[in-house]
């Protein structure tokens, strides 16, 4: 398996090459084009090298890159990380499936269900940790909202996408739900999703 060949970058020692991805015009920020790329390529020398320990799905969700004006289109980069994570995720089952058999994996993932269940399942408005009275965190109700969609999801299996839960964005509020809650249980659903692809 390799890593689509849209999501790496040009080599830097052959003919000039287009820009890997659409870049942003005007006063529109991108991401940093030579940090998108320097990631890039590490993934996919990790992928090549099929190590699971050099890069894993999760680093893959979990990087961030500057912004800057005439970047890399934010859109086009998250897609193409999307899809780089589906393959790390995809290896990383068969890799664990391998080593520790599908009941393992089976088991592990169940689990990992259940607490995010138990998690949207509790009260709305008291699903997760609030910010301060005076600080900002995320829309409540909204919060709220896509938790019951992710019950429905883990429940009783209502239809809900990866792509879905990827790019889900909340408006803020003063002493709304933390950020770093949330955003960890989404972490935690996109992962669930893949692990049983």
């Amino acid at each position: 398996m390799t890593l689509p060949s849209a999501e790496a970058p040009a080599d830097s020692t052959s003919d000039p090459q287009p820009p890997a991805f659409p870049e942003t015009q005007g006063r529109t920020k991108g991401y940093e084009k030579r940090a998108v790329d320097a990631f890039l390529a590490r993934a996919r020398d990790a992928f090549e090298a099929d190590s699971t320990d050099a890069l894993t799905a999760e680093d893959v969700r979990t990087a961030a890159f500057p912004l800057v004006r005439h970047g890399y289109a934010i859109a086009a980069v998250d897609a193409a990380l999307g899809r780089v994570e589906d393959a790390f995720a995809a290896r990383e089952r068969e890799h664990s499936m391998s080593t520790g058999g599908a009941g393992v994996w089976v088991e592990k993932t169940r689990e990992e269900a259940q607490e995010i269940l138990d998690r949207v399942n509790r009260p709305r408005g008291r699903r997760f940790a609030r910010a301060g009275f005076l600080r900002y965190g995320y829309r409540i109700d909204e919060v709220d909202l896509v938790s019951d969609k992710i019950a429905g999801y883990l429940a009783s299996g209502e239809p809900v996408t990866v792509e879905q839960v990827r790019s889900v964005a909340f408006r803020m509020q003063r002493g709304g739900y933390r950020e770093a809650q949330v955003d960890a249980l989404l972490d935690g659903v996109v992962e669930v999703m893949l692990a049983v692809g």
